[in-house]
């Protein structure tokens, strides 16, 4: 047929331009020239693209001519005398090679189009160098295993070879590589134990109170939220974890074996003394109970028999503590005076509170030790309030060692209008600060020039003394003056220790 669906004289089948063209004489196949995907036909004002076939060569296939050879058949382009197709084209066409008589077929059947044509334009480059002959979409899809070296050695060679080709595919690539090599940091991924210590204390630091807590009791809050979240991140059976209480007894260390379960208990116990204080509810059945602190906590053990406490005390401490700040926020100030009796001496609430908080720092580090948790110290403010309370009833655990024969006696009693000694106790570091100690009466306070002796601790040293967690001996970083009234100075700190 003719371009219009005729049939030509001598059979010859022509479709739309295309021609079945028969091949030299013997040979096996016709070449079909009809499965070769052909440029678009030309736009007026552009030169055609050079592989157009030319009306002019139809008659020698008509004739039954032989097919010239391939370095013959370089086909020329359109006339350039025509008016719509005077735009500059290529050089020169490119020779279009004819059929191998020995393979019947076309051996380069890919299209050839000029550079300006509209493959040249494709958002898809034409990668044609993949040895396994896989198409673009899958090696574009093969580039995240690749990446990960996670290909076959012929997938990577395909990869690979299409990557210096195809622009897209290659920044693509190096993007996902990068993103790889994050993966495969040198540095451990585990977090810095000590990440949610800093972060909380952020937030007890920043966050606005629901309830406007007084001054004196935000020492308390603080560090028994700090504890809280110690006990929110231990197991199970770490409550039952081994916990060492040491304190000191007259002139020697003592100490008593517990649980983590335990010691929660104690603390308990003895903040039911608060409790009590403000007119809420006591754990111990409030009049049935001893006042003193470690009475308290060998009558609450002894009440749990065989039945060691488990994590299951943690939520009525947490709730009798949030009922104590609470409690004290709305009572007003005066409540702050309130007397809180220890048996063998009393303090006003305000003091109370701070002792308390005290002691929750104190065994949430003895917690922290047994289940190897990272435990910091307090604020430095709260730290220097716990220190200056300490500091204020030295002078009265002094005169009490006295009075038992434990210390030496007072010396230069203070006469009308004469200043009694002291000693300067100069705290450094965290929370740190200046004390003057009065050596010869509890009521006395010793100006700096009467100061006989000076003792210079760190901050958070001093505190362990207080707790009785370490030797008067071993405590003193720098000593000067009197050495007995520094020794009974010491000594009194670590008497202030208790159960």
């Amino acid at each position: 047929m003719n371009g219009d669906g005729r049939e030509s004289e001598d059979g010859e089948e022509e479709v739309r331009g295309a021609r079945r063209i028969p091949g030299p004489r013997g040979a096996a196949d016709d070449l079909d020239l009809a499965s070769v995907p052909l440029p678009p036909l030309p736009q007026p004002g552009r030169t055609a693209p050079d592989r157009a076939v030319p009306e002019q060569s139809a008659p020698k296939a008509e004739q039954g001519e032989p097919e010239p050879a391939a370095a013959e058949r370089d086909v020329p382009g359109p006339p350039a005398s025509e008016p719509e197709r005077n735009e500059p084209g290529p050089a020169a066409s490119e020779p279009v090679p004819g059929p191998d008589p020995a393979l019947g077929s076309d051996p380069d059947p890919g299209p050839r189009v000029a550079a300006d044509g509209p493959a040249a334009r494709s958002p898809e480059p034409f990668v044609s160098s993949a040895p396994a002959g896989l198409p673009h979409r899958v090696l574009k899809a093969l580039l995240g295993a690749w990446a990960l070296s996670a290909c076959s050695p012929e997938e990577t060679a395909a990869v690979e070879d299409h990557l210096t080709g195809c622009a897209p595919c290659a920044d693509e690539a190096l993007r996902l590589r990068d993103a790889v090599g994050l993966l495969h940091t040198d540095g451990s991924l585990d977090l810095d134990p000590t990440l949610r210590a800093r972060v909380l204390d952020g937030c007890f630091g920043r966050r606005p109170a629901r309830i406007p807590v007084p001054e004196w009791a935000v020492p308390y809050d603080a560090e028994t939220a700090r504890l809280d979240a110690l006990l929110r991140d231990i197991g199970d059976s770490e409550w039952h974890a081994p916990v060492r209480l040491q304190w000191f007894e007259e002139e020697r260390q003592v100490s008593r074996r517990t649980t983590v379960a335990g010691v929660i208990g104690h603390l308990m116990a003895v903040d039911g003394l608060l409790s009590a204080a403000l007119g809420l509810d006591d754990p111990l059945d409030g009049g049935e109970a001893p006042l003193d602190p470690t009475g308290r906590t060998e009558t609450y053990w002894a009440r749990q028999g065989s039945r060691p406490p488990t994590r299951a005390i943690r939520e009525p401490w947490r709730a009798q503590s949030h009922e104590l700040i609470r409690t004290a926020s709305f009572a007003g100030r005066n409540v702050a005076e309130t007397s809180v009796s220890y048996g063998a001496f009393a303090l006003p609430l305000q003091d109370a509170a701070l002792d308390r908080a005290f002691e929750c720092w104190v065994h949430g580090g003895d917690i922290a030790d047994a289940v190897d948790y990272p435990y910091p110290a307090p604020s430095a403010s709260h730290l220097h309030r716990m220190i200056d309370l300490a500091a204020r009833m030295l002078p009265g655990a002094l005169a009490g060692r006295r009075g038992a024969g434990l210390a030496g006696p007072a010396k230069d009693l203070v006469t009308a209008g004469a200043p009694g000694r002291s000693l300067h106790l100069e705290i450094e570091g965290h929370g740190g600060g200046d004390w003057y100690i009065a050596l010869d009466s509890p009521a006395a306070v010793g100006a700096p020039e009467r100061a006989v002796a000076q003792v210079a601790l760190d901050g958070v040293e001093f505190c362990r003394l207080v707790a009785g967690h370490i030797s008067p001996v071993e405590a003193a970083a720098g000593q000067e003056g009197d050495r007995e009234a520094i020794r009974d100075v010491l000594f009194a700190a670590a008497s202030l220790s208790r159960l």
